[in-house]
C-alpha cells in the first residue's frame, strides 16, 4: 500500500490551537474499487469539507483525484482492490484497509462498488462505534441478469446488508429489493445528480460543428456516450444502422474501450464504416449533444445513467433499452422509445420512427428537459444531507 502524492495533498496536521479543531471534526472515508468511480462523487465530498468533514478516499488510484478535492485537505490511500472477486489483491486489500482504517480512527465509511463495499464492510463489522454508509449504484442482480451474477453477487449483497448502516439504492429496482434485506436504514436517493445546468442552453454553430466531424449538414446525428464494452452493446445500434439503410443517417460514439477494434471491424463489414464514428474520449458532451439529434443508449446493465441524464437535459430524444435505471428516467412515448436491449430490429424501427419526424422529436426533447430536473445536483445534493444528518444522530 503507498499513500498517493500529490502537491495539491493538504495535510491534516496543523499546529497550534487548530490541532484540538481537527480532532474534533468528524472524519468520512470514501473506498471504492478504483479510483474512477470518484468523479462521480466529486460534489459530495466537496460539500462534506463544506460541512466541517474530513474526508479521505481509499481506492485503486488509476487515474487523477479531482484537484480541488486534494486541495481541501483529502488524503489518497491506494489500496490493490481488484474488480475480479478471486485475487490475491484483494486479499491484500482487506489488510491495507484494516490498517488505513485503524489508525485513522474514522467515525463514517461511505463505500462504493460492489467488492471494495464488501471488503470494507468486512473489515467495518468488528469496528466498535463505526457508522457505514454504501451507495449501491446497480445491483450486478437484476430482473434478466444472468444466473451467475445471482449466484456469486446476491448472497454477498445480502449478507453484508447487515453490518451496513444506511444502504442508499439509486434506482427503484433496486429499492424495492433491498428492502427486504436487512440494513439498518435503506433510503431511495435518485442517482448521483446531473449538472443540468451546464446541458440545458448550450449554444453552438451547429453547421460548424458538423464540418468539423466530417458530417454532411442535413445528416440526421445518433449519439451514445459510454465505454466500448460489451455492457454498453453498441454493436446493436450498428446492426440496427445496416438494417436500416440510410446513407443519411450516421453513429457518433463517445468513449474508450475494448471493443473499439471490433466495432470498426463490425461497422466495415455491414457497410455502415462510414457513418459510424467512434471519437474516443471526449471533454465536450454538451457540444456533442447539441449537434445530435437522438441520443442512443442501448446498455444491458446500468444504475441510473449520468451519461442519459445528461442527453435529456440537453432536450435530446432518447432511444435506450428498457432495463433497470432506464426505465425510471424514460416512459415509452414520454422522453422517448423503450426498445428490448438486444433486438437490432427494434432500435432500427424506433431510429426510424424518430428521424421521420422532427415534431416528434422536438415534444420527447422538450419534455425530457423537464423530465430530469428532479435528478439534478441539488436536489440529489439535498437527499444526501438528509442522508448524513441520519448518520450524525448516531455518531
Amino acid at each position: 500500500m503507498a499513500l498517493f502524492i500529490s502537491r495539491y495533498i493538504a495535510t491534516h496536521v496543523i499546529i497550534g490551537e487548530v490541532v484540538e479543531r481537527v480532532s474534533q471534526m468528524k472524519k468520512v472515508l470514501y473506498v471504492t474499487t478504483v479510483s474512477g468511480t470518484i468523479s462521480f462523487l466529486t460534489d459530495q465530498i466537496l460539500y462534506l469539507f463544506d460541512e466541517g468533514y474530513l474526508v479521505d478516499i481509499a481506492c485503486r488510484v488509476t487515474g487523477d483525484i479531482n484537484r480541488d478535492i486534494l486541495a481541501k485537505g483529502c488524503v489518497v490511500y491506494d489500496v490493490s482492490f481488484s474488480r475480479s472477486p478471486l485475487t490475491l489483491d484483494n486479499l491484500r486489500a482487506v489488510k491495507q484497509l484494516r490498517q488505513i482504517i485503524q489508525n485513522n480512527g474514522y467515525d463514517v465509511v461511505h463505500v462504493h462498488t460492489p467488492i471494495a463495499a464488501a471488503i470494507a464492510r468486512y473489515v467495518c463489522k468488528n469496528i466498535p462505534k463505526i457508522k457505514v454508509m454504501y451507495t449501491a449504484h446497480g445491483f450486478h442482480f437484476y430482473k434478466g441478469a444472468p444466473l451467475l451474477n445471482w449466484l456469486v453477487y446476491y448472497p454477498v449483497e445480502r449478507y453484508f446488508a447487515r453490518h451496513t448502516d444506511i444502504l442508499i439504492t439509486i434506482n427503484k429496482e433496486d429499492y424495492v429489493r433491498a428492502r427486504n434485506f436487512k440494513a439498518k436504514n435503506t433510503v431511495y436517493v435518485p442517482g448521483v445528480g446531473v449538472d443540468v445546468h451546464r446541458f440545458e442552453n448550450v449554444v453552438i454553430d451547429r453547421q460548424q460543428e458538423r464540418l468539423e466531424l466530417g458530417l454532411p449538414l442535413d445528416s440526421i446525428v445518433l449519439l451514445s456516450v459510454g465505454e466500448l464494452n460489451s455492457n454498453k452493446n453498441h454493436e446493436v445500434v450498428i446492426k440496427a444502422l445496416a438494417q436500416l439503410r440510410d446513407k443519411g443517417v450516421y453513429y457518433l460514439v463517445c468513449g474508450r474501450g475494448s471493443k473499439e477494434a471490433y466495432l470498426k471491424e463490425l461497422a466495415e463489414r455491414l457497410g455502415v464504416g462510414e457513418q459510424v464514428r467512434l471519437l474516443g474520449f471526449r471533454k465536450d458532451i454538451e457540444r456533442l449533444c447539441a449537434l445530435a439529434d437522438v441520443f442512443v443508449f442501448p446498455s444491458f446493465r446500468e444504475g441510473l445513467s449520468v451519461a442519459l441524464m445528461e442527453a435529456m437535459a440537453s432536450g435530446l430524444p432518447v432511444i435506450c433499452s428498457n432495463i433497470r435505471g432506464n426505465v425510471d428516467l424514460i416512459h415509452d412515448g414520454q422522453g422517448g422509445i423503450l426498445v428490448k436491449r438486444n433486438s437490432p430490429e427494434e432500435y432500427c424501427q424506433a431510429i426510424k420512427t424518430l428521424i421521420n419526424d422532427e415534431l416528434l422529436r422536438e415534444t420527447l426533447g422538450s419534455f425530457n428537459k423537464k423530465a430530469v430536473k428532479p435528478f439534478g445536483k441539488e436536489e440529489v445534493k439535498l437527499r444526501m444531507a438528509g442522508v448524513f444528518q441520519m448518520i450524525e444522530k448516531n455518531l
